[in-house]
C-alpha cells in the first residue's frame, strides 16, 4: 500500500544527518515516507497558503451568492444563521487541522480517507471530491461573469454569460500555467485588493451609510411565509450560509507546494477561514443596515442587494469600480479553486487510479500538473454550457455545494470511525487529546446535518417558475455520482491497485 498505514504509526520525524543531505528537505522525506516523491516546486510559506484558502473561500464570492437568496427566505434576520454556519464549520477544521498536520499531501478526502478507512473508501470519498471541486469551477466562473459584463456596458444573454465565464476560466488557467510563484503572487494580489475593499466598503457602509436601526436585523419582514414556517425559513437560510463557509482545503491542496507544511497548513485553513468569516459577517450586517429598503428584497423587487446598497451608499459613479472588485475576487477565487483541483486529480491520477491517469500525473517543468489542469480547464468550460438555459446551471449550482458538504462528511466519519476503532491516533503537531473524540463526533453530526440540509429540495430556494428537477437537484446528482463511482469501484476495482 502506499503510504503508510495507520496502525504503522505516523510520526514526523526529521531525516537523519546527512542520510538525505542538501537534496532533499524534511517536507520531502515525510512525503517519501507517505509514499510519494517531491515533484512539485515548495515556494509557499504560512500566508501564502491561508492566501490560497481566503482566495477560494473568498468574502466577497460568499456574499454574492447568498445575501439575495438568505434576506428572500429568513429576511434580514438571516445574518444570524452565519456564525452557526461558522461554528459547525470550525468543527470540520478541528480534525482537518489534525489530519493535515499529520498527513500534510495533497487531495485530503482521497489521501486521508483511504489511510484512515482503507483504500475503496478512500477512492470514493476522492471521487465524491473530485465532482465538487469541477463543478465548483464551473460555478465560480459563471456567477463572476456577470461583473465582467457589467464593467463592458454589455446586456447579461445567457449566451454572454457563458462566452464571458469561458473567459475567466481561461485567464485563471493561464495563471496556473506559469507554475507556483505566478500562482502565489496572483492570488495574494487578488486576496489583498479583495480583503481592503472589502473590509472597507463594510466599515464605511456601517458608520457613514447606515439606513436602517439596528433592530432590523432580528426582523424576517414576513420572508418566512415563502418556507412555510420561521424553523423552515431558518433552515433554508442556514442552508444557504453554508455556501460560505467552504473552499478551506485549498490551503490542504497546496500543501506539497508548502515549506513546513506539517505546522504551516493546519495553521493557515483556520486563518483562511475566520478571516473570510469576520469580513462576510462585517459586510452582510452592513448590507443589512445601509439597505434603503429591505422590504423590496424578501419581495424578490431587488435582485442585487449588495449593490443597491453600495452604489445608493456611495453614488451611481462607483458602479464599475465596484463591479471591477468584485470582479477580482472572482478571478482570484477562480484561479485558486483551478488549482485545488488540478492538485486533486494529479493526488489520485499518480496512484493509477483514474482513467487516464498516465497522463494526468505528469508534471511540467514548471512544477505544474499540466495535463490535469487542462482536463480541469476543460470541464469547466463544458459546464458553462449549462448556462445557456437556467434550470440546467440552477441545478449544476444546487449539487455543487451539495457534494462538497458530502466530501467533507466522509472524511470526517474516516477519522472518527479511525478513532473509535483503535486505528488512529493522531501523532502529528496538532493533537486534540481526549477533546479529539467528542468534537469528531460533533463534527460528523453537524455535517451530517447540513449535507441533509443542503441537499433538501426547497423551491422556496429555485426561482419560482423552476422546474421540479432543479429543486431535486443536489439529491438526484448525488445519488448518480454514487451510483456510478461504486459501479467502477466493483467492475474496475481501481483501489486494489494501491495494495491490500
Amino acid at each position: 500500500m502506499l503510504g503508510r498505514t495507520v496502525t504503522e504509526g505516523s510520526a514526523l520525524p526529521a531525516p537523519p544527518a546527512g542520510s538525505w543531505g542538501d537534496v532533499v528537505d524534511s517536507d520531502a522525506a515525510r512525503l517519501h515516507e507517505l509514499g510519494y516523491e517531491q515533484e512539485l516546486t515548495r515556494r509557499l510559506r504560512l500566508l501564502d497558503n491561508a492566501a490560497m484558502g481566503f482566495a477560494t473561500i473568498s468574502p466577497v464570492v460568499g456574499l454574492y451568492a447568498v445575501v439575495l437568496i438568505g434576506t428572500i427566505v429568513a429576511g434580514p434576520a438571516w445574518v444570524w444563521v452565519l456564525p452557526v454556519a461558522l461554528a459547525g464549520q470550525c468543527l470540520l477544521l478541528s480534525v482537518y487541522s489534525e489530519l493535515a498536520s499529520e498527513f500534510p499531501i495533497s487531495n485530503g478526502a482521497y489521501q486521508w480517507s483511504r489511510r484512515l478507512l482503507g483504500n475503496g473508501y478512500g477512492w470514493f470519498s476522492g471521487w465524491v471530491a473530485l465532482w465538487a471541486y469541477g463543478v465548483a469551477n464551473t460555478t465560480i466562473a459563471y456567477l463572476g461573469a456577470p461583473w465582467a459584463l457589467t464593467i463592458l456596458g454589455l446586456e447579461a444573454t445567457p449566451r454572454a454569460l457563458v462566452v464571458a465565464g469561458v473567459v475567466l476560466v481561461l485567464v485563471a488557467s493561464v495563471a496556473n500555467l506559469f507554475g507556483i510563484e505566478t500562482l502565489r503572487r496572483a492570488v495574494n494580489l487578488g486576496v489583498a485588493a479583495e480583503a481592503l475593499a472589502s473590509v472597507g466598503i463594510g466599515i464605511v457602509l456601517l458608520v457613514a451609510f447606515r439606513h436602517q436601526d439596528f433592530s432590523i436585523v432580528v426582523h424576517t419582514l414576513g420572508a418566512e411565509q415563502s418556507s412555510g414556517s420561521s424553523v423552515a425559513a431558518f433552515l433554508a437560510a442556514l442552508a444557504v450560509a453554508g455556501w460560505i463557509f467552504i473552499g478551506f482545503d485549498a490551503c490542504v491542496g497546496t500543501s506539497e507546494e508548502t515549506r513546513n507544511a506539517a505546522r504551516h497548513v493546519p495553521k493557515a485553513v483556520w486563518l483562511a477561514l475566520l478571516s473570510v468569516a469576520a469580513i462576510v459577517i462585517l459586510n452582510a450586517v452592513a448590507v443589512a443596515l445601509a439597505h434603503p429598503a429591505p422590504a423590496k428584497v424578501v419581495a424578490g423587487e431587488d435582485l442585487d442587494p449588495v449593490t443597491t446598497a453600495v452604489v445608493t451608499s456611495f453614488g451611481s459613479w462607483s458602479t464599475k469600480p465596484f463591479a471591477a472588485v468584485v470582479l477580482v475576487a472572482f478571478l482570484a477565487c477562480s484561479t485558486a479553486a483551478q488549482a485545488l483541483t488540478a492538485r486533486a486529480v494529479y493526488s489520485v491520477a499518480r496512484d493509477g487510479v483514474l482513467p487516464a491517469s498516465a497522463a494526468l500525473r505528469k508534471i511540467d517543468r514548471r512544477g505544474v500538473p499540466f495535463n490535469a489542469l487542462l482536463a480541469v480547464t476543460a470541464v469547466a468550460c463544458a459546464g458553462l454550457l449549462f448556462g445557456l438555459q437556467s434550470a440546467a446551471i440552477g441545478s449544476l449550482i444546487a449539487f455543487g455545494t451539495a457534494a462538497i458538504y458530502v466530501a467533507f462528511l466522509l472524511v470526517a466519519v474516516a477519522a472518527l470511525v479511525a478513532r473509535a476503532r483503535g486505528r488512529w491516533e493522531p501523532v502529528g503537531s496538532v493533537r486534540r487529546g481526549r477533546a479529539g473524540l467528542p468534537l469528531n463526533a460533533l463534527a460528523v453530526a453537524w455535517l451530517l446535518f447540513e449535507s441533509v440540509n443542503v441537499a433538501w429540495p426547497r423551491s422556496s430556494l429555485a426561482p419560482a417558475d423552476a422546474p421540479w428537477y432543479q429543486i431535486w437537484a443536489a439529491p438526484i446528482v448525488l445519488a448518480a455520482i454514487s451510483v456510478v463511482g461504486l459501479g467502477y469501484l466493483l467492475v474496475a476495482r481501481p483501489h486494489w491497485k494501491l495494495g491490500r
